[in-house]
């Protein structure tokens, strides 16, 4: 593990841990956010784990450093979900170790959490709507993410699904 990189198996357990980040982080931020969380409170679709971390839990093989996770909402008419916001959370102790870049600020590895407003409604079928966005490249995010492995860690009945690219391939 020389290069900082953990090669441990991601487990279900460990996505339903950071669907639970995940979900912390957006709640906050709707919380402190009051018109936000007025337009974006009831609009969330689904949650993602993406870049390495998704190939991992795919492969088993190439490791990770952090965690990337991709919250998708249904984008409101009146304004776009923040393309700014960012928050980094800590994953916590784990078999993971701590993050090698950031060995003062973390006791886990870094979490790394955005959140993305894409075509839709509340309640259409999110995986739908995140093939959608991710195929129109329309954006440099969905470019970004299409080139990338992505995993479901939010909707539960959804955990662990290889949400893309495999649905591209269908």
């Amino acid at each position: 593990m020389g290069d900082g990189r953990c090669r441990q198996a991601l487990t279900r357990r460990d996505l339903q841990r950071l669907a639970a980040i995940a979900k912390r982080s957006r709640t906050e931020l709707l919380r402190l956010n009051a018109g936000l969380g007025l337009l974006y409170g009831r609009r969330f679709l689904c949650s993602v784990l993406a870049g390495d971390a998704g190939d991992h839990f795919i492969n088993g093989l190439t490791g990770f450093e952090g965690f990337e996770v991709w919250c998708f909402f249904a984008r409101h008419p009146e304004a776009p979900f923040p393309t700014h916001r960012h928050s980094r959370e800590d994953f916590g102790e784990s078999r993971f170790g701590p993050d090698p870049a950031l060995p003062e600020t973390f006791v886990g590895r870094a979490v790394d959490v955005q959140g993305r407003s894409i075509d839709g409604a509340p309640g259409e079928d999110p995986l739908r709507l995140l093939t959608e966005y991710l195929r129109s490249k329309a954006t440099p995010t969905a470019r970004e993410l299409a080139a990338q492995t992505l995993v479901v860690i939010e909707p539960e009945p959804l955990l662990g699904f290889h949400a893309w690219p495999a649905l591209a391939l269908r």
